[in-house]
């Protein structure tokens, strides 16, 4: 009888235990770039993210479900029938209910990203005196945009049932994979904006619907990052289970030497963190950057921060439901990877760690060494090691991790591009790179400090060698994932000799643009350093299958389809090198 008593009382205390977990949200979403192909990966398949432990699946491809609608109940002219606009929407239908049936026979839970505001063009055009501002935009100020919102969120679940919820964004709005909407964002009233679209989200999908609300606090003015402005919102709300508010982890966007995002833990509404895996400001998997440890531990930047600085920290608070890990994606262009090796890593342990917070993160990174196959002692120490030296080797590579490095500043270098020194007058709206390392290189010199911080990216190659060197003595059980360790590593290693060199041949001319007085010796190394260790780069590419395309040496400017124009580290190079020949 004590036996069964005990059985059935460690049964119930389980039980409790596993609900526990399972009332945590493990999330994960592919970001596939806006108006490209859709990134191939493993974590589109529901059959592997349900093996992953995730229990949700986050559907991102710029096709929006809203965009699947044919507004046939406000007005059959918007999508007439035998139009080859109708024929598209119904097309984007199809792939919809397959992406939903899909999740639901692997077991997970499915989520549309959805970017308000989208509307048909012919919408837009037949209601444009109901529904737009004096400029033009399509405004939740009028009654006839609510109205119509209230429409399509009735037949969005009208057409697609089963779809279990939406994930919200206002911040941004990207038409390139919707030929025949548009749109643009709706908080035009600051904070007030924002609640008129809660209420009526709240009010239609979790009440009316009974259906999941992610609403992401990403947008501009203030939601994301400042406590005010958030409580300001979310306390105008009356709180629902089914209204999450969804949150990145750092105060801003996706960077080392941002804090840890302050909106996390506060108010009365519950909360997921949402995680990027494929760094999109840092290699996008091109070479190793464990950032889990990171953040569920705090970074070594956060030493000095006040409040809350990691999940670690956040996982007692009643606000923290669950983590989303963005696998794949974020940003545009490059550099493309072959092998998921190292998004794979960033992603099961956020997401391990999240299904049972009790662990340490070193647990589940064991854990994933047990399922990779990295079982002999030696080749676990080797690459635990190698993986901590990434996050320290990338903190000083792209930003720093001992001198003043401003926000605007890390934008020097993204997604596949590196700026240089030029302060160039291009269009704000480009969101042009080029100009944050002219601005860096002037506070530096000014304070006496530049030459240091070029000695700190010196030192942080110094972290890419033995990182290099610790990747060629890690044996595992797929010997493709192996190679892309050593071959990943390498890519660090002389991308970062690329970084550390380009930087002081701009150093040495910087300076001597300052006081007139050049070091012929030293900017005649510097370049020919530089130049060594761009072809070596490029050798890199030629002679390993598995390596990631390249970084140009570009500024980027947010037009398509390069993505950049002619200023970048290469300009700013070769105008000393131009200048050195004359000297």
């Amino acid at each position: 009888m004590k036996r069964i008593i005990f059985t059935l009382s460690l049964l119930f205390t389980c039980g409790t235990l596993w609900a526990q977990v399972i009332d945590k949200f493990i999330l994960d979403m592919v970001h596939h770039n806006p108006g490209e192909p859709l990134t191939q990966s493993a974590f589109n398949h529901p059959e592997f993210l349900k093996k992953e432990g995730y229990n949700g699946q986050v559907i991102n491809d710029f096709t929006f479900a809203h965009a699947a609608l044919t507004f046939d109940k406000l007005n059959p002219d918007i999508f007439p029938q035998g139009s080859k606009e109708r024929a598209w929407v119904n097309d984007a239908a199809v792939k919809v209910k397959n992406y939903i049936k899909n999740a639901h026979q692997a077991g997970i839970k499915i989520y549309y990203f959805t970017d308000i505001i989208v509307l048909p063009k012919k919408l837009i055009a037949l209601y444009k005196d109901e529904i737009c501002d004096k400029n033009g935009k399509v405004s939740f100020e009028r009654e006839k945009t609510i109205e119509i919102h209230k429409i399509m969120l009735d037949e969005l679940f009208d057409t697609f049932p089963d779809l279990d919820g939406l994930v919200i964004r206002t911040g941004e709005t990207y038409l390139n994979n919707v030929p025949y909407h548009s749109g643009n964002g709706p908080i035009t009233n600051g904070e007030a904006s924002h609640i008129k679209l809660l209420q009526l989200l709240r009010e239609e999908v979790c009440e009316k619907r009974n259906k999941k609300i992610f609403y992401r606090t990403w947008s501009f003015g203030g939601m994301h990052e400042e406590p005010k402005y958030y409580l300001g919102v979310t306390d105008a709300i009356k709180p629902h289970p089914n209204l999450v508010f969804s949150i990145k982890h750092t105060k801003g966007d996706y960077h080392r030497t941002f804090s840890f995002n302050p909106t996390l833990g506060i108010g009365n509404h519950p909360q997921i963190v949402e995680v990027q895996a494929q760094r999109e400001y840092e290699g996008k998997g091109a070479y190793p950057n464990y950032v889990a440890e990171g953040v569920i531990n705090g970074f070594e930047e956060y030493q000095n921060i006040q409040g809350l600085k990691s999940l670690e920290q956040l996982k007692r608070n009643k606000n923290f439901k669950g983590i989303w890990t963005w696998s794949r994606g974020g940003g545009w262009v490059g550099p493309y990877i072959k092998n998921e090796f190292w998004c794979r890593l960033n992603a099961f342990v956020l997401g391990r760690w999240g299904l049972n917070p009790t662990l340490s993160e070193a647990q589940v990174f064991n854990q994933f060494m047990d399922e990779e196959g990295i079982t002999d002692a030696p080749s676990r120490t080797n690459f635990r090691k190698l993986s901590l030296l990434s996050a320290k080797a990338v903190l000083r590579g792209h930003a720093s991790a001992a001198y003043p490095f401003e926000q605007d500043w890390v934008w020097w270098m993204r997604d596949e591009f590196l700026s240089g020194i030029d302060n160039p007058n291009i269009d704000s709206h480009l969101f042009p790179s080029e100009g944050y390392l002219y601005k860096a290189f002037s506070s530096w010199y000014n304070k006496g400090l530049l030459m240091q911080v070029i000695k700190e990216k010196h030192d942080a190659v110094k972290l890419w060698a033995e990182i290099y060197q610790l990747s060629k003595n890690i044996n595992m059980a797929n010997k493709e994932d192996q190679a892309y360790i050593q071959t990943s590593s390498l890519y660090g290693f002389l991308l970062h000799q690329i970084i550390a060199n380009g930087w002081e041949v701009m150093a040495l001319g910087f300076t001597g643009d300052k006081t007139g007085k050049y070091d012929k010796e030293k900017l005649k190394a510097a370049i020919k350093k530089y130049d060594v260790a761009w072809q070596k780069y490029l050798d890199l590419k030629k002679t390993h299958p598995d390596c990631a395309t390249l970084y140009k040496p570009y500024a980027f400017i947010y037009q398509k389809p390069s993505y950049h124009a002619d200023l970048g580290m290469n300009a700013s190079v070769n105008k000393y090198r131009l200048l050195f020949k004359k000297l």
